[in-house]
């Protein structure tokens, strides 16, 4: 690849001020900065909601963030703010709205230039309906028996959504029904899920946008086999299958009924779509209020994204010190540490969430990057990985700035441990002894919340959502196309749709063709 010319940001004065300041910060001790100042932990920490945010372990001090704020303002946050909010396109490479938030909006009219609240709370009265219906039982299958397994196969923001949020929501799942999700294209994973359900009780919820995608449409396909070989007819496929999806016709083609699927907008992104009806199951397994008070918990978020200024506000916030270690201290990882097994998938969905958003090398004007974009965003829960991965974190060649999410309530002593590794990562330890020594300046924030339940999810999950829009603007990428994830699946279609004993296929590489050939070979 060849060196991207100087980029406006990089040569701008709030970047070149950012990069002056990094060289006169670079070796300061936080420890020292806490010796020196006994308010730092109060001045360095914020509330919204039910979060508490203290980010008084980062390499940072009030001048620093005064000059992240620059940043901020140079790239026109609050003017890019405005205009999501209002719908306008601001997905350039598509020319789309992106109007996620309108899914949790409480307005009438909203946006004010284009309307889109009859059809949000259409689909809303229409998930009601139907997700009361499978939890009292009155939804039956073909055989007249009330739904008693609900499997959700879908992928991507399909699929990690909602299955995170029913993991975290665990506590408050009353359904009757036990619900599962199917993913990869193994069918090992369908197959897996199959040795729970029964047949004749069994409903299946197929989410695809498109309903072209291959490994969603792979595995609904196996389920129709298994449910129509055990039941003894197609019809049956009516009562037992349903859809999230804007392709009626394929969806009937499948033999899914108009009636039963649920809609999605081009203006709703997939890795943000857990709002939408792609919360089908969550809305089974917890029911529709506690589903209403997660929108609620989101709508909060917003609410204080939108009002709040630059210096206090959470999710901005957020962006900057990601931005301020990713680009002016070459950290190439970010890790998440929800301290509560039931947050287990959470490091998962933000994966998706910050890489798939900002993984780019190209910004809006089709330049390429000078500068670095989403570090790898990796972790999974404490005290798990404390026993795992956090040798490196502690004294490993990788500066890794981490994020410790704790839950007060129902954690046991994991609370403590997530404060205790925090504490640790910051202050270090000297002692003689090179191996036992913990040089400390581990630069860490700590969102603490009492309660893992659906309003402060929602909250949380708003929070990151605002932190990737904020980080994609002052990166001037457009946060909301993937064209990343569509070659690869173009080449998986050329080579599923060779014929065995065809050759090699021309244009592909030499590695490619032969490990093909040995593929078909160990299959025949």
């Amino acid at each position: 690849m060849n060196t991207p010319k100087p980029s406006k940001l990089t040569q701008s004065p709030a970047w070149k001020a950012l990069q002056a300041h990094q060289a006169e910060i670079a070796q300061v001790q936080m420890r020292e900065l806490f010796a020196r100042d006994p308010g730092r932990a109060r001045e360095f920490s914020l509330e919204a909601g039910a979060l508490l945010l203290d980010y008084s372990k980062q390499r940072v001090t009030g001048t620093t963030l005064a000059l992240l704020a620059d940043l901020a303002r140079q790239a026109d946050v609050e003017g890019w703010r405005t205009r999501m909010f209002a719908g306008e396109h601001i997905n350039v490479s598509e020319d789309r709205a992106v109007l996620h938030v309108a899914l949790r909006s409480a307005q009438k009219v909203f946006p004010a230039g284009g309307d889109v609240m009859p059809l949000v709370r259409k689909a809303k009265q229409d998930l009601r309906a139907f997700s009361d219906a499978v939890r009292r039982g009155r939804l039956l299958g073909h055989s007249g028996k009330p739904m008693r397994t609900v499997i959700n196969i879908g992928i991507g923001g399909s699929d990690l959504g909602p299955r995170m949020l029913t993991q975290a929501l665990w506590r408050h799942a009353d359904a009757p029904q036990a619900v599962h999700f199917v993913a990869n294209a193994d069918p090992d994973d369908l197959a897996r899920v199959l040795t729970q359900a029964e047949p004749e009780t069994t409903l299946f919820i197929v989410a695809s946008k498109t309903f072209t995608t291959v490994e969603t449409l792979g595995n609904a396909h196996l389920a129709r086999a298994w449910l129509v070989r055990a039941l003894g007819s197609e019809q049956a496929v009516k009562q037992h299958f349903t859809a999230v999806t804007t392709n009626l016709a394929a969806a009937a083609d499948f033999g899914i009924a108009g009636e039963r699927c649920f809609p999605l907008w081009d203006w709703v992104g997939g890795r943000y779509s857990v709002w939408s009806s792609v919360g089908l199951p969550l809305a089974i397994a917890i029911g529709m209020e506690r589903f209403e008070a997660l929108l609620a918990g989101a709508r909060a978020m917003d609410e204080h994204f939108l009002t709040a200024p630059l210096a206090a506000n959470m999710p901005v916030l957020l962006a900057l010190l990601g931005i301020w270690y990713a680009n002016f201290f070459g950290a190439e990882a970010h890790a998440v540490l929800p301290y509560a097994e039931a947050m287990r998938e959470l490091p998962a969905y933000l994966q998706q969430l910050e890489m798939e958003s900002n993984g780019k090398g190209v910004d809006r004007d089709g330049q390429a990057v000078d500068y670095a974009t989403v570090p790898v965003v990796w972790g999974a829960p404490g005290t798990n990985s404390q026993h795992a991965f956090h040798q490196m974190l502690h004294q490993g060649t990788h500066l890794v700035p981490c994020d410790f999410l704790v839950p007060v309530a129902s954690t046991g002593m994991a609370a403590e441990n997530a404060l205790a590794q925090g504490a640790a990562l910051m202050a270090g330890k000297e002692v003689a002894q090179p191996q036992r020594r913990f040089d400390g300046n581990r630069p860490s924030s700590t969102i603490m919340f009492k309660h893992i339940d659906p309003h402060t999810m929602g909250q949380l999950l708003a929070l990151y959502e605002h932190k990737v829009f904020v980080q994609g603007i002052i990166w001037n990428i457009n946060s909301f196309d993937q064209w990343g994830v569509e070659l690869g699946k173009e080449i998986a279609r050329t080579l599923a749709t060779q014929p065995a004993g065809g050759g090699a296929i021309p244009g592909l590489d030499a590695s490619t063709n032969a490990l093909l050939a040995r593929l078909r070979d160990w299959r025949t």
